[in-house]
């Protein structure tokens, strides 16, 4: 990867895979660009900045030509929830934003990851240990898009050999950015109000458990499945990568540990609930751990613990 392109790098993760990668690769080789300019400002101080709307395959093909791009990162989502407030949006998002940026790296010869996520999997599919390769039957037209753009992905690269890769993450926890609409996100918020209220309203039920990765990891990944050697690869879009599992009683006693009085109630958003129930309580992520060397940072115990360090920082006064 020589000049990379983050396409929809306003979002939870490109927010934070920006400077990862300018940290790497240069701030002048990484140019983030999104449908408007009201962004975190390290977007456009700490390098290029371009405002595109990736369903505008027109401009999206003037700055690959601008930056003499070699590798696009499309990052552009509607995700679970608020796709099912509004399915018709979250499918033309979804899907116009990938096919341009398959299309035009068939035609400009780049390399393209788009991240996939648990979402993709359904009710019929094994919840514990969720193999690489099982059935895929989604509920929510977030899940079937990122199917759709797993078999596209494949597509392109199996038709035209453009060089695709991705990950099906699970839920992302960040301390950098706020949720942006997830199934998942109770588990970011959760630790905001432990700072701040010392309790918690949480909207899916005890017991509920999913797949959870600390945003660290998170970059961390993608960038050792780009570097992967491409012989060593099987698979390709996408691979299951997971870290930890828990449900809200677990995550709210490993806060105890450190904010003895935090309680947590319930109020079950039956939404999320119905589409957390569908997803995985864990994957089988071996698949990731043999092709290109897979190997999670954080645990648990030790991302609560970061996460509280810095948010207590950041939000106590």
């Amino acid at each position: 990867m020589k000049n990379i392109l983050i396409v929809g790098a306003a979002g939870q993760i490109g927010s934070e895979l920006v400077p990862f990668l300018r940290n790497v690769y240069g701030s002048s080789n990484v140019i983030a660009c999104d449908i408007h300019d009201n962004v975190n400002p390290i977007l456009k101080e700490t390098g290029p900045f371009e405002i595109l709307d990736a369903l505008d395959a027109v401009q999206f093909e003037e700055l690959i030509k601008k930056h003499k791009i070699d590798t696009i990162f499309n990052l552009v989502a509607v995700l679970s929830a608020k796709g099912e407030a509004n399915p018709t949006l979250a499918w033309k998002i979804n899907m116009g934003a990938l096919f341009n940026a398959l299309e035009l790296a068939r035609a400009y010869q780049c390399a393209v990851f788009t991240p996939s996520s648990i979402g993709a999997f359904g009710k019929s599919t094994p919840q514990d240990g969720t193999p690489q390769d099982t059935i895929m039957r989604p509920t929510t037209v977030y899940g079937v898009s990122k199917v759709a753009g797993e078999l596209l992905a494949d597509y392109y690269y199996l038709k035209f050999g453009v060089d695709t890769r991705g990950l099906r993450y699970p839920g992302i926890i960040s301390n950098v950015t706020l949720p942006g609409g997830g199934t998942t996100d109770y588990a970011v918020e959760i630790y905001y109000k432990a700072i701040q209220e010392k309790k918690f309203t949480c909207n899916l039920k005890p017991g509920t458990f999913l797949d959870m990765m600390y945003m660290p990891d998170a970059l961390k990944a993608v960038v050792e499945l780009m570097e992967a050697d491409p012989a060593k690869l099987k698979h390709r879009n996408c691979f299951n990568v997971s870290a930890m599992s828990f449900d809200p009683e677990i995550i709210a006693a490993e806060i105890r540990k450190h904010i003895s009085e935090f309680k947590i109630e319930y109020n079950i958003d039956p939404i999320r609930q119905s589409i957390a129930e569908s997803w995985p309580n864990y994957m089988d992520d071996s698949a990731a751990r043999a092709e290109w060397g897979w190997k999670p940072d954080y645990d648990l115990p030790r991302m609560t613990e970061d996460m509280l360090s810095i948010l207590s920082k950041r939000l106590i006064k």
